[in-house]
């Protein structure tokens, strides 16, 4: 992006403050296109003919430095690429990391189906929402065309997922291609041998490919000018994935090499999303435990550096957790807290027997409450304030948590605590404990002080519910 103000967004907008945009002014419109939540699109005034030359600047100058790769197609499609910056602090990473895990065309049809629902049905919730793989990366181990094509056929009979076609025989691709190119799937791979053939292909059948050269980056930035020349920009680079020792220090500045050369220096020939292998560590060691976990440090250090796209083996749930951690980690954005709609929420069967809880809007302290007492089965409401994602200690001491906010989301949510209940009393965290006598002042309730950690929850109710 080569604009970082919505001053000089603004300038190439209509300026005329229409709304249609649903911003009040065009000068809010241009600070959502910064932070990327809004798309040139959404101006209808800017589509118009007389603004033709300012919508083409604009969309200059706000495309993000490393290309938007689009893999798959309907609602299971991913992007990748399409980053601006080399940490995340100074502005955030979009596009997560797409993690694609390997089935062979030499498994029989069970143990192909076996393995794609297995790795499409995995998922853990984790802060309100499911982490879970993306997509299904096809080998062909056989070197048969017409072997390959029936594994894709089986594939894509059993899921929706992004895929890609793994084989450095263009014909092997091709055969895959015949059955799947209309999912637009990504091809692995174009290399010094075999270029001409896969740019074919690719070009043929309007599908995103990958150009390798392992360890050689310059021959990497020469194939992807050659690509580009011929119109195909919908490229992705693997510059390869040693698995250990030299080799692995060489993938790490490789990695960093092509991301600075990237964002920093502008080189368009290398601005494409990076692809990396952590399967490889399955050709260095033979123990599964060992390689699962080499290929899970690799996996980590690409995405954290700065892996676009990354090709896996291990499906251990040892394996898979630590990736799609740090993959939701990386790419959550650091300018906003990670929060929760504020409100009443319902735990189990409340009545009016049952105790009000109190806490924030912060989506890890929210969850951790919520877990804490739908796993001890305690039946309750909880009032989730809106402390712009601030937990609880912070929030008191910052002034987003106070008795008057608790007040107001009671009565924007017409929540009577007297009349809901039969008691008449709110439970404030321990951590929130200095709010107690002004938020009985303010409510007209009687207000209790719970523990300070949700777990302790259960013993604490032992002792204290229902109220005296």
């Amino acid at each position: 992006m080569k604009v970082n103000s919505p001053l000089e967004v603004y300038k190439h907008l209509p300026q005329t403050n229409c709304g249609e945009c649903g911003e009040a002014t065009c000068m809010a419109f241009a600070a959502r296109m910064i932070d990327r939540s809004a798309r040139l699109e959404d101006c209808p005034p800017l589509l118009d003919e007389q603004y033709r030359k300012k919508y083409e600047e604009l969309r200059q100058l706000l495309a993000p430095e490393v290309r938007e790769v689009v893999i798959g197609t309907g609602e299971k499609a991913i992007k990748i690429g399409g980053d601006d910056v080399l940490y995340r602090h100074q502005l955030t990473f979009f596009n997560p990391t797409g993690l694609f895990y390997d089935v062979w065309d030499t498994m029989g049809d069970e143990e192909i189906a076996e393995r794609v629902n297995e790795i499409q049905g995995f998922k853990k919730f984790y802060v309100g929402s499911f982490l879970t793989p993306d997509g299904i990366a096809i080998r062909s181990t056989s070197g048969d065309p017409e072997r390959f094509a029936r594994a894709v056929e089986r594939v894509c009979s059993i899921t929706d997922r992004p895929i890609v076609l793994c084989s450095f025989d263009p014909a092997v691709l091709e055969a895959g291609l015949r059955v799947c190119s209309s999912r637009r799937p990504l091809l692995y791979a174009a290399t010094a041998d075999n270029w001409q053939h896969v740019m074919r292909l690719a070009k043929e059948h309007q599908v995103p490919v990958v150009l390798s050269a392992f360890g050689d980056l310059d021959l990497l930035k020469s194939m992807a000018t050659t690509f580009a020349s011929a119109g195909i920009e919908d490229l992705v680079l693997d510059p390869g994935t040693y698995p250990s020792g030299k080799g692995l220090r060489e993938t790490f500045e490789n990695f960093l090499k092509l991301r600075r050369a990237a964002i920093l220096e502008g080189q368009k020939e290398v601005a494409y999303p990076l692809m990396g292998v952590p399967a490889t560590a399955w050709l260095m060691y033979e123990d599964e435990l060992t390689a699962s976990y080499w290929e899970t440090v690799i996996a980590s250090m690409q995405i954290v550096k700065y892996a676009d796209v990354l090709l896996l083996h291990s499906t251990l749930p040892s394996a898979l957790l630590p990736v799609l951690h740090i993959r939701d980690t990386i790419y959550t954005d650091p300018r906003r807290p990670v929060q929760v709609e504020p409100g009443i929420k319902e735990i189990g069967k409340p009545d009016a027997s049952s105790p009000v809880f109190v806490t924030t809007n912060f989506a890890l302290t929210y969850y951790t409450v919520e877990s804490d007492l739908a796993s001890n089965k305690i039946d309750c409401y909880v009032v989730v304030v809106d402390t712009e994602g601030i937990g609880v200690e912070a929030a008191v001491a910052g002034g987003q948590l106070t008795a008057e906010k608790i007040k107001d989301t009671l009565e924007k949510e017409h929540f009577d605590v007297k009349e809901k209940t039969e008691h008449g009393v709110l439970v404030i965290p321990g951590l929130a404990a200095r709010l107690q006598g002004e938020l009985e002042d303010v409510t007209r309730l009687k207000v209790v002080v719970g523990p300070q950690d949700s777990g302790r929850i259960p013993k604490w109710m032992e002792k204290n519910w229902p109220p005296e």
